[in-house]
């Protein structure tokens, strides 16, 4: 495979040598390891060697090669953006394109779009790009084992290398991508090379309101597999009608030798909230090992007030008995549904008090930590919030962990954005909206809703899978409607941009749903033959002195049982702790602040916190109407 800078100007290349996407089950060696350590996983976070190119022409060309002389390049952390390492402008934009009004460019396939007066990615003056280089031995666990490298979340195209190897591209700035390098790592002596470009044509599908950094701002992990291994977990719990039994539907997918596939068992376990062990059940490894559904006699339901999880535990035992892997999983019995023309959960009407939630930290921007994840979860008890959007992408794997064993409802979000596309200046003008029905970014939207679904579809705390944001509605998006209700009949579906395409409105979203709508809006939809339940999946916009009519929406759960509540916009400000360079003092920094231009300047901080954390005045009236429910 010869890597290609074209590719950033091709939206039917956004993945090249990637291992398919899967669940996000961890494995371990041993039972015991799974409480102290995994010798299956080795870090790459940390001190990297580093180039940044303010343009594409300007970047190193051999910086990959095993033999190049790294002396000439700076030091980096991984994770962490570039732009907060001081090596590129600090930018915020909301609904416009960074490049509008610098370079003139088109989406592919547009009637906007002829090569000739479209600026390509691959040489345009403004695409900087890093340049990341790394030296390492392999632990001594991992080796002798086949072996994968992970990267959790890199902004927004990237190659990658290892020993000067090219190993692959990935796009999808939010999902984790995985390489198999088994046959280019030593055990020694090690080279991984990676080039980050700011900008390609995923950058369409990425229009999210945020500061535009890039970089590798998650995770970097190497991954060890034993000689039978397994790729790929699936868990569908269902219930019945009378919520007191439940079936658990297990689909594994095994990787490995053949010989060693026959000759190996699988065991499974499944225990109670207090461990206590209900059944187990050895049955032989195949390549796809699907047995009888399990059946449960009697059912402790998941929900907010009572989030009970189950734990499965998969064990794969080799020819000579001893255990090669331990796969362990929580779970959990909930039913969302649709009667009545109500959202119902467990048999009882759902009413969602919730909040979006970008991922941030003052200091770090999306770089976040299992801290910051967990004090977000204890701001929501303080405050009543029972519910999040992941807007308007997927979070940190940890996350929906975290929500499941909290009892946070989520609503799980693909990356996808193209407000920019159809919305020009405040007017709707979707003569080049991407992905619309254009065939060209098809594979790549379908390939976004594929790894939101299959890293994320064991979780309990999911309800609603979300097709993305403001990205207006074609045959494309019905295209991953039709994805979802296939693979995942068991969850409902939400989209609010079908509301802008209304022929759409019969294949896209099992609710409706519409940006800002007034309290009076939602009542003339309710009050008139609704054909879907209501939920507001932004609304209260927290900005300035805002978020004071929440009564006009308590009202409307009040009366009409189709309403169910919905997701304030949004739950902390975007802003950095920067330090003054006049007094010396720390002191928040919105968009605008940092000479970006164009910039949508203090449209960053509306959220219902400060980006340190601290409390708005808002918040009292949150925690008052969020508690009623």
């Amino acid at each position: 495979m010869i890597p290609s800078i074209e590719w950033l100007d091709d939206p039917e290349i956004f993945s090249q040598g990637t291992v398919p996407a899967h669940s996000d089950h961890h494995y371990y060696k041993t039972a015991q390891e799974v409480q102290q350590g995994n010798s299956f996983e080795q870090s790459l976070n940390g001190t990297w060697q580093f180039h940044f190119a303010p343009t594409p022409q300007v970047r190193l060309t051999d910086f990959f090669d095993s033999q190049f002389d790294p002396t000439q390049m700076d030091e980096i952390q991984v994770p962490q953006h570039i732009e907060l390492a001081g090596y590129a402008q600090i930018k915020y934009i909301n609904t416009l394109y960074p490049w509008e009004g610098k370079e003139y460019r088109r989406p592919v396939g547009t009637e906007s779009y002829s090569p000739e007066n479209s600026s390509p990615f691959a040489t345009g003056e403004m695409n900087c790009v890093g340049q990341y280089r790394k030296q390492f031995d392999l632990d001594q666990s991992l080796q002798g084992q086949r072996i994968k490298v992970r990267f959790d979340g890199v902004q927004t195209a990237m190659y990658v290398w290892v020993n000067g190897h090219f190993v692959g591209y990935s796009e999808d700035s939010f999902t984790p991508a995985e390489f198999d390098i088994t046959q280019w790592v030593q055990a020694q002596h090690n080279v991984i090379a990676v080039e980050v470009f700011k900008y390609s044509t995923a950058s369409y599908l990425e229009d999210q309101d945020f500061f535009r950094f890039f970089g590798i701002f998650r995770d970097v992990t190497l991954l060890a597999e034993p000689a039978v291994h397994l790729a790929d977990l699936s868990l569908v719990p269902t219930v019945s009608d009378d919520f007191t039994q439940g079936d658990l539907a297990i689909q594994m997918k095994l990787t490995g030798e053949s010989a060693q596939l026959r000759t190996s068992t699988i065991r499974v376990t499944i225990a109670d909230s207090a461990n206590n062990q209900l059944l187990m059940q050895t049955m032989a490894a195949e390549e796809r090992t699907t047995p009888e559904p399990l059946h449960f006699d009697e059912v402790t339901l998941w929900s907010n007030q009572h989030p009970t999880l189950y734990h499965f535990q998969a064990e794969i035992i080799d020819a000579t008995g001893s255990v090669i892997e331990v796969i362990p999983y929580q779970f959990g019995f909930r039913k969302i549904e649709i009667k009545n023309n109500v959202v119902i959960l467990n048999g009882q009407r759902l009413i969602i008090s919730g909040v979006n939630r970008h991922e941030w930290n003052c200091q770090t921007g999306r770089v976040i930590s299992e801290q910051d994840m967990r004090a977000d979860l204890k701001t929501f008890d303080e405050l009543n919030i029972n519910a999040v959007r992941t807007c308007h992408y997927p979070d940190q794997d940890l996350w929906y962990d975290l929500c499941d064993q909290h009892g946070t409802y989520v609503m799980a979000e693909n990356n996808l954005e193209t407000h920019g596309s159809w919305q020009k200046m405040g007017a709707v003008e979707p003569s080049y909206n991407v992905p619309g029905s254009v065939p060209e970014w098809r594979g790549a939207v379908m390939a976004r809703a594929q790894n939101n679904y299959e890293m994320l579809k064991n979780h309990a705390s999911i309800l609603f899978w979300s097709l993305g944001n403001e990205s207006f509605a074609g045959e494309n998006i019905a295209q991953m409607n039709a994805y979802y209700k296939t693979m995942d009949p068991n969850r409902l579906t939400h989209y609010e941009g079908v509301f802008r395409n209304p022929a759409y409105r019969d294949r896209i979203s099992d609710v409706e749903s519409r940006m800002y709508a007034t309290p009076a809006e939602i009542a003339e939809y309710l009050e008139n033959n609704p054909d879907k339940p209501y939920l507001n999946c932004e609304y209260m916009h927290s900005m300035g002195n805002s978020v004071g009519g929440m009564k006009s929406y308590d009202d409307l759960i009040q009366k009409y049982p189709s309403y169910q509540g919905g997701f304030i916009w949004d739950f902390v400000d975007q802003a950095l702790l920067v330090k003054d360079e006049i007094t010396g003092q720390q002191v928040m920094r919105y968009g605008g602040d940092f000479d970006d231009r164009h910039s949508d300047y203090e449209f960053s901080g509306d959220g219902l916190l400060f980006a340190d954390r601290q409390p708005k005045p808002a918040t009292q009236e949150v925690k008052y109407f969020y508690g009623k429910y």
